[in-house]
């Protein structure tokens, strides 16, 4: 998180901190390019209007060496800032005042959009069945199996991060909102559906396994 102005950081950092994200902050363009080299983010948020360089100018330089997300949070309101920024090689642009639901919301996505071209492969296959991260479906046996947008969202998240733990909070945050991290028994009932759809014996799943108390993995 990258803006000169303490009041926004420090809320920033309490509702992003509140929500699983951990932030680490700069106030100059110079600090953020030292923290992004070190800490290596998953997304930047920055503010055009830094005391020492401009913002493009550290947009540029991220760009030299990461294709990490960028989203802009600026007073600019002016389109040439706008196509500035992102020919620059911003991903989104939000412009001051903004609405916290709508600034997670891009940050959701901007994380999705990474994690998927960071993956490697597009294309997910297990000993059971193909996922297709990019064109959103799913192949058993060379058939393709029909999935709610709920399912998908689920799998989706699961099958980016294959092999790593996803906690049960995180995927009630990104499927369903910051309002259901605590309904697990949604995540029971609609794992229990991806099981029957994909998983050859579904009630010893070999591939969407169960990490009791913590959470689900995706095991190839």
């Amino acid at each position: 998180m990258v803006d000169d102005e303490p009041q926004i950081v420090r809320a920033l950092r309490i509702n992003l901190s509140a929500r699983g994200y951990s932030v680490l902050t700069a106030h100059d363009g110079t600090a953020a390019l030292k923290a992004a080299a070190e800490g290596r983010p998953d997304v930047v948020v920055l503010d055009l209007g830094l005391p020492d360089v401009d913002g493009a100018e550290v947009i540029a330089g991220l760009r030299g060496w990461t294709t990490v997300p960028i989203i802009v949070l600026s007073a600019r309101v002016d389109s040439a800032d706008k196509v500035q920024a992102l020919d620059a090689g911003a991903d989104d642009y939000v412009t001051k005042p903004f609405g916290m639901d709508e600034l997670l919301a891009r940050l959701r996505a901007a994380v999705r959009r990474s994690a998927v071209a960071e993956g490697g492969d597009a294309v997910v296959e297990t000993a059971s069945f193909t996922v297709d991260l990019a064109a959103k479906k799913v192949r058993r046996e060379g058939v393709e199996v029909h999935l709610t947008p709920t399912e998908w969202g689920l799998l989706e998240i699961l099958a980016r991060n294959r092999g790593r733990l996803v906690a049960q909070k995180q995927l009630l945050q990104e499927v369903w909102g910051p309002a259901y991290a605590k309904e697990t028994h949604y995540l029971r009932v609609y794992l229990a559906q991806l099981r029957r759809k994909l998983e050859p014996e579904p009630a010893h799943p070999r591939h969407l396994v169960t990490e009791p108390g913590m959470g689900y993995r995706f095991e190839l």
